[in-house]
């Protein structure tokens, strides 16, 4: 069966970084694209980063676009989102998808 498990999420100042990971078993990992999705409180679910099956694309929502990075290791079955500047309204929880399939999320919050 799919499974995808986030990890990483935690409390952080604003300006500060975190790093999420996500495993993945279930599926040919190395043959998807994977995406990160975000849903902050009071908000719907919005995809924010998404990467190619080599790593070669990546592409990014303008709300992340130069302070996060999506990066995946097709051997360890993880796909990565390093966050860096991060900032109050980047408070959400974060997960990966694939296929209609999510993990259970990770809470990132940033205070002020």
């Amino acid at each position: 069966q799919v499974q995808l498990v986030e990890s990483g999420g935690g409390l952080v100042q604003r300006g500060g970084s975190l790093r999420l990971s996500c495993a993945a078993s279930g599926f040919t990992f190395s043959s998807y694209a994977l995406t990160w999705y975000r849903q902050a409180p009071g908000k719907e679910r919005e995809p924010i980063a998404t990467i190619s099956v080599t790593g070669g694309t990546t592409n990014y929502a303008d709300s992340v676009k130069g302070r996060f990075t999506i990066s995946r290791d097709n051997a360890k079955k993880t796909v990565y989102l390093q966050m860096n500047a991060l900032k109050p309204e980047d408070t959400a929880v974060y997960y990966c998808g694939w296929n209609g399939y999510w993990g259970q999320g990770t809470q990132v919050t940033v205070s002020s």
